[in-house]
């Protein structure tokens, strides 16, 4: 303790001397000084004085966080141990077996096997359970935990011991670790005879060579519309922002431009590359999690009248970070700079620190917000996300639905049916039969599960406040009679909210039969901003009306 301490104080001291032969210049320099002083000295008492042993490099964490978490959400401190992780954010690349593994009722769980993987090519399926890696027992640890131990060197093997649905006993699987690079482009496909689909769920590297691969190949497909999909979508590389847009956009246009705190700084991206289409109409599926990237590619469609927007506002981060080296192999992400699309607004929501509970922006004044035009004259506003041309409105599951998917049913019921089915049609024409639906019924009868509807915890606030008030006694029997009457019924629940519930199944379903191809066709003859988008789409006249409307 006391050499460690004596090392930790010999260093402080030569920042300290370091710092004192620096010329204060001016008032700002001297406060800088000054609190870094403060600090330092601050970390060496506790260091030394604090009652309980402690982690200095914990503490440090501690403090570099909470000083960091006062400026944005997006300036963070990545300590060395963190580095890999933040990296395959970056590049979509990692070391691992190729599949989505989460905890399922308490349980390490195969989600999705990723098709040409190592824990696909071992017949690893969703709904395994993994008991154990290389001999050790995982039931005590965490996710991010049992990531880290399936994650590791290219060509190193792994033996899990796994549980399987319908299978007497546990088995073991070896497999060997190899590069996984995640798709940018997870699916592409045809939606209807001619209108081509393209999902894209990140902006690492080559995440613009993959939508122009997609539009080419959906073109010889018989492709004559496009829908892009960044519905989710948390933005990325701000270089592959440029390289998706140009892939619809003429080569030499402005797409974004960055401004921070030093002026010579101003960065104004171009497309560089020839584009691959430039009049296929477009329409672009944006939600209240499509950010940053995400934000710049949306905008640009719109901002150049380039493409129909659908959906809903996104989220709102127009902020650019930059990775800075920081001594011992850690690293700084900090924000540097605000981007600015080609109408001129910045897209950063106003308040960036207050949100709803579901992440959106929420309304933002008209008198906080400055108008833009588009190429063609339309007006566009600035603070706090692009907003569609087209809203759709957020589908509300019920409350039971939530129940169901938060306790695993739909999940285990989907493991339990790949059990007693050996193969199903093609995603976009399987459906859950009215006979399968009951039988998913009558076997949740045998599952423990409930839950509270907004109108029955409605209630039970209006009881605490009669109580609180003295007004209870007064009002007991309309209470009562309220309760009785708004008591939700399972049974009836699951036949009013039947066709939501069929329409997560089937997704379920057929993920694990064709994997993340299944689960998006699933998706296509129910999912409301899709048929909004194909609407639009197969009607050229309100196509150009909505594009040139002012």
């Amino acid at each position: 303790m006391k050499k460690r301490t004596k090392v930790v104080s010999v260093m402080l001291l030569s920042v300290v001397l370091l710092l004192a032969f620096v010329k204060p210049e001016t008032d700002r320099s001297f406060e800088i000084i000054k609190n870094l002083d403060i600090f330092i000295t601050a970390f060496k008492e506790v260091n030394s004085y604090y009652v309980d042993e402690i982690n200095p490099t914990q503490l440090m964490k501690t403090g570099l966080d909470a000083m960091l978490s006062s400026l944005d959400p997006y300036t963070d401190y990545i300590p060395e141990d963190a580095i890999e992780d933040y990296r395959t954010i970056t590049t979509g690349e990692y070391g691992g077996i190729g599949a989505l593994v989460d905890k399922k009722n308490g349980v390490s769980t195969i989600v999705l096997p990723y098709e040409g993987y190592p824990a696909y090519r071992a017949g690893l399926i969703a709904g395994d359970q993994i008991l154990e890696i290389n001999g050790f027992d995982i039931s005590d640890k965490s996710s991010s935990e049992i990531s880290h131990l399936l994650k590791g060197q290219s060509k190193s093997e792994l033996t899990l011991l796994v549980r399987r649905y319908g299978k007497d006993k546990p088995f073991k699987v070896t497999l060997e670790r190899e590069k996984i690079t995640i798709n940018n482009v997870p699916y592409y496909g045809m939606v209807t005879s001619d209108i081509g689909y393209i999902k894209l769920t990140d902006f690492t590297t080559g995440a613009g060579q993959e939508v122009r691969k997609a539009v080419v190949s959906l073109k010889d497909e018989g492709a004559k519309k496009i829908i892009l999909d960044l519905r989710g979508n948390p933005g990325g590389l701000l270089n592959e922002a440029v390289n998706v847009s140009n892939v619809f956009v003429d080569k030499g246009l402005e797409v974004v431009t960055t401004k921070g705190k030093i002026k010579k700084d101003i960065r104004i991206y171009k497309t560089l590359n020839t584009p691959t289409d430039t009049e296929i109409p477009l329409a672009v599926l944006t939600s209240r999690g499509s950010a940053s990237a995400s934000e710049i590619v949306s905008g640009v469609m719109q901002d150049y009248d380039r493409g129909v927007l659908v959906g809903q506002k996104t989220y709102g981060k127009g902020l650019v970070q930059q990775t800075r080296p920081l001594a011992y192999n850690s690293q700084l992400k900090v924000t540097t700079s605000k981007y600015y699309i080609p109408s001129g607004r910045c897209i950063q929501a106003i308040d960036y620190g207050h949100r709803n509970e579901d992440g959106s922006v929420g309304k933002i004044p008209d008198s906080l917000k400055a108008e833009f035009k588009t190429s063609k004259g339309r007006p566009v506003y600035d603070g706090g996300g692009v907003d569609p041309d087209i809203t759709v409105e957020v589908r509300q599951y019920a409350p039971i639905t939530y129940e169901l998917m938060g306790n695993e049913l739909i999940f285990d019921y989907a493991t339990r049916y790949r059990f007693e089915h050996e193969s199903i049609v093609s995603p976009k024409a399987f459906r859950v039969s009215d006979q399968e639906y009951d039988e998913f019924v009558s076997w949740l009868q045998s599952k423990n599960y409930d839950y509270t509807t907004q109108v029955e915890k409605d209630i039970d606030k209006l009881t605490a406040s009669a109580k609180k008030e003295k007004y209870y006694n007064d009002i007991a029997a309309q209470i009562e009679n309220l309760k009785k009457a708004t008591l939700h019924n399972k049974g009836q629940d699951l036949q009013t909210f039947k066709d939501e519930i069929k329409a997560l199944m089937e997704q379920e379903i057929c993920g694990r039969y064709y994997l993340q191809d299944g689960i998006v066709e699933s998706t296509f003859s129910r999912d409301l901003d899709i048929r909004k988008a194909i609407e639009v789409l197969e009607d050229a006249n309100l196509y150009e009306e909505i594009l040139r409307m002012n």
